[in-house]
Order: C-alpha cells, then sequence, then structure tokens
C-alpha cells in the first residue's frame, strides 16, 4: 500500500474552506433561531402581561385566594387556586414517578439481561409518545372509576386522578433518562465493588446510584418540568374548578386547564381575562425557569464530587 501524502490543489483547498464557513454559519443560524424564538416568547410573555398588571394590582395577583376572571360584578385574580391545583399534581405525579422511574432504570441497568432491556426500553418509549389527551381520556374511564369504587362519594373530575395519569405520563422520561445515566458509569467502578465482596444491590444502590445522581436530578427536573406544563390529561381529569382543598379527591384546576379554557372560550381579545392569559404564562415560565436553575446547580455540585 503507498504512503505517500496526498497533495490537495488550491481549489481543493478553497472548496474546503468554503464548506466548513457555510456549515458554520448554517450552525450557527440554527443556534440564533432557538435563541430568538425563546426571546420572542418571552417578550410576548411580558408585554400581554404588563398590560394585565396594569389593570390588576400585583399583590392581588400573588396573593389573592379567589380567581374567577368571568364575574362581571366582582372579577377575582388570585392566582394562588391555580398555583396549588398545578403544585398537587405536580407533587402527587413526582411521587408515583420518581421512584417508580429511578427503580425500573435500575433494574434495566443493572439486572436485566439483554433480551429483556431490548424489550422493556422500547416500550417505555412507546409509553412516552402517547398523546396526552388519550392519558386523560385513561384517567376518566378508568382510573376515576376505580377510585370510585373504593370512595363512591368522589366526582367524575378529581385531583388524584389528575396525578396518577401524569406520574404515569412521565415514568418513561425519568426512567430512560435515569438508566442511560446509570449505564454511563465506568464498568471499573462496579468491577471494584465486587472486588471488595459487594453484592449486586450494594453496586447498584452505593456505587452506580450515587456516581450517577447529576444524570438522574436531570431527568427528575425534566419529568416534573414536563408534570407542571401538562395541559389536556389534566384538563379532562383534574376539572375546572380553581379552588385551594387540601382533599386528593376535590375537583381543581391547574393553571395550564384555565388557558385552555379562556383560550377557547368566548373571551375577546385585549379583554381583561384574555390578557390574564400572559400573566399565568410567565408565572408558568418563572416556575420551569427556577427549577431548570436549581437542577443546574444541583447537577454542579454533585458532578464535581463523582467526577
Amino acid at each position: 500500500m503507498s504512503t505517500e501524502p496526498v497533495n490537495l490543489s488550491r481549489e481543493d483547498n478553497d472548496v474546503g474552506s468554503f464548506i466548513d464557513r457555510f456549515a458554520k454559519w448554517i450552525f450557527f443560524s440554527c443556534a440564533l433561531v432557538t435563541v430568538l424564538t425563546t426571546l420572542a416568547i418571552i417578550l410576548v410573555l411580558v408585554d400581554g402581561a404588563v398590560d394585565f398588571f396594569s389593570e390588576v394590582s400585583i399583590v392581588e395577583y400573588l396573593t389573592g385566594t379567589e380567581w374567577s376572571p368571568r364575574d362581571a360584578s366582582n372579577p377575582s385574580f388570585g392566582v394562588l387556586p391555580l398555583v396549588w391545583g398545578t403544585l398537587v399534581v405536580t407533587v402527587g405525579s413526582a411521587i408515583i414517578a420518581l421512584p417508580v422511574g429511578t427503580l425500573t432504570a435500575i433494574y434495566l441497568s443493572e439486572y436485566a439481561n439483554e433480551r429483556v432491556r431490548r424489550l422493556v426500553k422500547p416500550t417505555l418509549e412507546v409509553l412516552a409518545g402517547i398523546p396526552t389527551i388519550v392519558y386523560g381520556f385513561f384517567a376518566l374511564s378508568f382510573i376515576t372509576p376505580v377510585i370510585q369504587y373504593f370512595n363512591p362519594d368522589v366526582g367524575t373530575f378529581n385531583v388524584l386522578s389528575g396525578a396518577i395519569v401524569v406520574g404515569v405520563m412521565i415514568i418513561p422520561m425519568v426512567s430512560s433518562i435515569s438508566e442511560d445515566a446509570m449505564s454511563s458509569v465506568p464498568d471499573s467502578l462496579r468491577n471494584a465493588a465486587y472486588g471488595l465482596g459487594a453484592t449486586k444491590f450494594e453496586v447498584s444502590t452505593q456505587v452506580v446510584l450515587p456516581a450517577s445522581l447529576s444524570g438522574i436530578l436531570s431527568a427528575y427536573i425534566l419529568a416534573i418540568s414536563r408534570a407542571i406544563g401538562e395541559t389536556m390529561a389534566v384538563t379532562l381529569a383534574v376539572g375546572m374548578l380553581p379552588q385551594i382543598s387540601m382533599s386528593p379527591f376535590a375537583e381543581m384546576q391547574t393553571m395550564t386547564a384555565y388557558m385552555v379554557e379562556i383560550g377557547t372560550g368566548d373571551a375577546s381579545v385585549g379583554s381583561i381575562g384574555y390578557m390574564s392569559l400572559f400573566a399565568l404564562g410567565l408565572t408558568l415560565f418563572v416556575m420551569t425557569f427556577l427549577m431548570n436553575v436549581g437542577s443546574m446547580w444541583i447537577r454542579s455540585r454533585y458532578r464535581e464530587e463523582y467526577e
């Protein structure tokens, strides 16, 4: 085989340089589109929220306990009932999804053989691809009747049904991302633990789990953010009654469900009810933004410890 160097002509070098510059600007343009889109969304939300808060006190909005924008005689814009409904569904779904998803990830990464892994993981990904409105109908037709069987006083819409169905919905996200993080842990760590006499359970929980904690936390934050922003499933399952209640069987309303209600209703553009959409959208944005900032801080702390 000849080992002589390949001599490229000046024309070939010019073509290659042009392709590199062209590819650079294409990639930069794609990145710029995402940044500009995010900025445009923020500007639209802020602009609409400013109009809303010019008519409604921000103190009333953040501390009020009644949300009745359609009451013509005495409209109320206290966001706490909607925030409460959103947080109850999110916390309930997290209680279901985080432990189940994490244990599923441990099984797939440490216990399952290759044949089982090839079967279970695609099934989880299919579960993640089911439309959310189908989950809502599943909650109405299956989960709620089961709850009513044990407690006949439960109505058609209740927060427990919504929390369960959203929890089932985000399990694939938790398990898939967590399993990827666990699978990326070097086998040398496992072999060292086995060499010291550790059992598979000890290796899974005391070596693999801490070493992949940054990726697992990322999965948690993404799943919780998905639960906060879920729309159709909670609209069908939880209901549209904004109230603060400690009962898991009560009907409530989330911020996203209200946005669906008012966005598809008869509220005229420019009305105070319509402008409340922007205030709620900005509130959701701030909530998810703070969660992501917190997750990046936590992830960096654990990454420094285990890398």
